[in-house]
């Protein structure tokens, strides 16, 4: 199995990619491929003692910036350390993808590049979040601003596939991203997704507040893309001011100290668990490969637990089983 990682993608490029692919060789026995400025790479790798075993590198052109237009991904930006990555996924030359780049440049180069699995309208970035219950799905996390009914039915439906192949949640419960849970509750897209969810093969139980989703309302929780990246960097920074909070409270007096000796493992459980580095980044769903999206501050652990993710996208066979869900809701609805 080979994974194409971007060596240039995010804010501690190359080192902690460089670090990352070879913890994920070693780790999960995968091959990776390590695309950007050749010299470079390889000036790092000595730099930092490192070994290159099962690591190929493949020289690219530049890389796309935050900045940029995320379509340059396409022409201009084509040879990028990105570009280059998708290049060898669609040319069959990698199995999937792994960057911490851009997320809009990522989100254009898995739907044009790759391309949508048959019948996908949108692709989704589905982000996997840490609940009191276990972990749950948000889709859409930010690929798609706008958004029809009919999309948020296939995130439903593909979102419930990961958490079954993925996460081993059988049955997993969908939920509707709503500002009340009764049936009336919402906008135009929201009263229509619910219909349609109604009549869809997955567990769906309703409108889901968004306070309810960290106690563990839901395992998928859907909505559109503007929606659902407020609600993620919400939760985020919440789970920053907790840390922070958490600290102070208990580092700030010689009580605080004392108290945190006795917590102290419970505190690392937990910190541990709202950590995205041990999740490793989020799935941009509905494309036709693997694509995996790293945080932007990821290091050396959270590359290694993307490669693993791409790792298990394929070992589990997601694509297929997306394919064959939408393919018979879709005969469904023929009916």
């Amino acid at each position: 199995m080979k994974i194409a990682m971007d060596a240039f993608g995010g804010d501690n490029a190359p080192d902690e990619v460089i670090k990352g692919a070879v913890m994920a060789v070693k780790e999960y026995g995968v091959e990776i491929v390590l695309t950007g400025d050749e010299k470079t790479i390889r000036d790092r790798f000595k730099a930092l003692n490192l070994s290159d075993k099962n690591i190929t590198v493949v020289n690219a052109d530049g890389v796309i910036q935050i900045e940029d237009n995320p379509m340059d991904i396409r022409k201009s930006k084509l040879n990028s350390s990105m570009g280059m990555a998708f290049q060898l996924v669609k040319n069959g030359e990698a199995d999937a993808f792994v960057s911490a780049g851009s997320t809009a440049a990522l989100v254009v180069g898995g739907t044009m590049l790759i391309g949508r699995i048959k019948g996908v309208k949108r692709p989704a970035l589905a982000p996997i979040m840490p609940s009191i219950s276990g972990n749950y799905i948000l889709l859409d996390g930010g690929a798609n601003v706008e958004c029809r009914p009919e999309m948020l039915q296939q995130f439903a439906i593909m979102g419930s596939v990961y958490m079954d192949k993925i996460l081993d949640v059988q049955s997993p419960r969908v939920g509707l991203l709503n500002v009340g849970t009764e049936e009336e509750k919402g906008r135009e897209l929201e009263h229509e997704t619910y219909k349609l969810l109604e009549k869809t093969d997955v567990n769906f139980i309703g409108n889901v507040e968004g306070r309810d989703v960290p106690l563990g309302a839901c395992d998928v929780i859907v909505t559109d893309g503007f929606t659902g990246n407020v609600f993620l960097k919400t939760v985020e920074g919440m789970g920053s001011f907790m840390k922070k909070s958490l600290k102070t409270l208990f580092f700030s007096s010689i009580g605080g100290k004392i108290g945190a000796v006795f917590t102290m493992k419970n505190i690392k459980a937990l910190s541990k668990k709202m950590d995205y580095k041990e999740v490793g980044g989020s799935p941009l769903l509905g494309c036709a490969k693997p694509v995996i999206k790293a945080h932007g501050s990821s290091d050396a652990k959270a590359f290694m637990n993307a490669a693993r993710q791409a790792k298990e996208f394929i070992e589990n066979n997601v694509i297929e089983a997306i394919t064959e869900s939408l393919n018979t809701v879709s005969e469904e609805e023929a009916q």
